[in-house]
Order: structure tokens, then C-alpha cells, then sequence
């Protein structure tokens, strides 16, 4: 499998998003989701992006359109426990049997008739929020800045870090054969994003965001 994107909640605003300029990362376009009530800022790479996710209309996130899709559960992570990551796989064969049984989410800033699949996994807060868009076998096509002051080109891997005690095992059958995508239980909810296979074997903890980046 492939991942498009992985977005992660912020509490604040998205001023942790400063801390990856910091880092040396190159800061793309931004948007709000109309209908949907969150904002993004968002850090391109060749193969992926990264999007810092927030809440900017909390009547918008709990409409009826979108309160199926737990979003607003999600934003509230600190409160309830539930894991503040979305991961974005590409449309592809290989993910099909993963969203057999999918949601429809049809958000308003999409065209109408091209829904999102999603899996809330509420029933095991501690997986990320799971989907794919409806461009099959491809990713959209995009002009937003790649290069990177700190080199970072091409993630290679991502684990995601869990508590114990989750049901998640059928979930994460899915992913056995997924050499790039990977899960670890025993640790608090964490992402560690792996970028051109660590070859300056450089490591920096963001907290703030639960993330870790090898590169």
C-alpha cells in the first residue's frame, strides 16, 4: 500500500506547524474545508504531504454531513484518548479489501459524486482515522514546493505507535504484507516518519505533534 498523506490534529491552532519550518521544512498552501470546518497547513514532499489539521467552526464539523465521520472526536484527542492521525492511503486494488466495509463521505468541497471512503475505527480509538479519495491508482496532481532546506525528499516508512490493549489486529492484518506502513503497540499515540531510508541518520522529536521524524 501507499500513502497519499497523513493529516494530524492540532490543539492549537496549527502553531505547531512553526516548529517543521524550524525543522527545515518547506511550508506549502493552505486551505479551509468549507462545510466541513477545519483548516490545514500543509509540507510537501515528492512521494507524500504532511498536513496540520484544525478546527476553525465546531458547527460545521458537527453537521450531519460530517458527524458520521467522527472528525470532531478526533480534534478532541487530548480530552478522550483518541488517536489525532488521519492516514490517507492511495486508491489502489491493493487497499480494497481494506474498505470493504467503508463509510461514503461526501465532503462539500468535493465535486459531487466523489466521496471519500472512510474508517472511523472508533471502536479502536487508538488507530488512525482511516481513508482514500476517489482518484483511483493515481494521486492528484499538484505545483506546490518539494525541496526541502534540511534535504528530506521521499518518505519510505511510517509506524505508527499505539497503547496497549487496542483491538485493532484485523486492522492491522491489512498491512502485513506493507513493508513501508508499519504499527508498534506499547507506546503512547506517536507517528515516526521515516525519510530517504535514514540515509543522514538524523533523528528529531516533535512532541508537540506526537511525531517523530528519522531522515
Amino acid at each position: 500500500m501507499e500513502i497519499d498523506h497523513i493529516f494530524i490534529f492540532s490543539n492549537t491552532g496549527g502553531k505547531e506547524a512553526e516548529r517543521l519550518v524550524e525543522f527545515g521544512l518547506t511550508e506549502g498552501s493552505g486551505r479551509i474545508h468549507p462545510g466541513q470546518g477545519t483548516r490545514n497547513r500543509k509540507f510537501n514532499f515528492e512521494n507524500f504531504f504532511l498536513e496540520i489539521l484544525w478546527v476553525i467552526n465546531a458547527s460545521e464539523i458537527q453537521n450531519e454531513t460530517t458527524a458520521k465521520t467522527k472528525l470532531w472526536e478526533r480534534s478532541r484527542f487530548m480530552e478522550n484518548g483518541y488517536s489525532p492521525f488521519g492516514l490517507c492511503l492511495v486508491n489502489s486494488k491493493s487497499t480494497d479489501k481494506l474498505f470493504e466495509q467503508s463509510e461514503k463521505y461526501q465532503p462539500n468541497y468535493f465535486p459531487e459524486g466523489m466521496a471519500i471512503d472512510i474508517l472511523t475505527n472508533e471502536k479502536d480509538r487508538s488507530l488512525p482515522w482511516t481513508f482514500r479519495l476517489p482518484y483511483r491508482n493515481e494521486k492528484k496532481t499538484h505545483s506546490e514546493p518539494t525541496k526541502h532546506p534540511n534535504g528530506i525528499r521521499k518518505l519510505t516508512r511510517t509506524e505508527f505507535g499505539m497503547p496497549l490493549g487496542h483491538n485493532g489486529k484485523a486492522f492491522e492484518n491489512h498491512f502485513q504484507s506493507s513493508a513501508n506502513i508499519a504499527f508498534k503497540n506499547g507506546l503512547p499515540n506517536h507517528v515516526t516518519l521515516e525519510f530517504d531510508a535514514f540515509e543522514q541518520q538524523k533523528t528529531v522529536h516533535l512532541e508537540g505533534l506526537s511525531l517523530t521524524i528519522n531522515y
